[in-house]
């Protein structure tokens, strides 16, 4: 891949799950499938309590910790594994980076961010152990910011960091409300799915 002369952008927002990371087929996360035979872990139970429950939204947005979290409902199912452990577990099996994708990103030879929504502890994961921190100016992660896509104080942070005119920032993420919220701050969004990302190196002007 070769990067055009120009770019059509003056930031590049790219989401990390279902973007950046391969890690949701069929609109489920494939991370816990093991957890079972694994871990002996019940991914159901599990799923219930943080997920289903709506606790993710909390935990996501900064107001609540995700080691405290699992801990407290490892020791209420009398697991064994330690907090610590379930998370180095939870976050590796996660780690499903998507190569063209993620070249599409280093090759892009203007201003990129990644803006997702994960917790503290994951985003420092994505940084420092995926090695995705280097690739890009700043990782904005909900859990910092105490705002969760698609709340427009995700967005506003971003916009007022970067400088740049909302008619020369694109989003590219899996979630079409995040694409919508940015359209309606007069951003550019691109909606990425299997069926349109093929679509995604000529709107970010790169040629084969």
């Amino acid at each position: 891949m070769i990067p055009a002369t120009d770019h059509p952008f003056d930031l590049v927002v790219w989401d990390f799950d279902g973007v950046l990371n391969a890690n949701i087929v069929d609109g489920r996360f494939v991370w816990a499938e093991n957890l079972q035979s694994d871990l002996g872990v019940d991914p159901v139970a599990f799923g219930d309590f943080v997920f289903r429950s709506g606790l993710i939204r909390e935990v996501v947005a900064g107001q609540t910790d995700l080691l405290d979290v699992v801990r407290n409902w490892l020791t209420a199912q009398q697991h064994s594994i330690t907090a610590d452990a379930f998370l180095e577990y939870w976050f590796a099996q996660d780690a499903l980076p998507d190569p063209e994708v993620t070249g599409w990103l280093q090759t892009y030879p203007g201003r990129s961010v990644i803006g997702t929504n994960n917790e503290t502890r994951r985003a420092g994961y994505i940084e420092t152990r995926m090695g995705y921190g280097p690739l890009v100016e700043r990782v904005f992660a909900s859990g910092r910011m105490n705002f969760a896509k698609p709340d427009a104080g995700f967005f506003e942070q971003i916009e007022a960091w970067s400088g740049a005119d909302a008619s020369r920032v694109l989003l590219i993420d899996d979630s079409l409300p995040n694409v919508q919220a940015v359209k309606e701050r007069g951003w550019h969004g691109f909606h990425f799915t299997p069926q349109t990302r093929a679509e995604l190196p000529a709107l970010l002007g790169l040629s084969c």
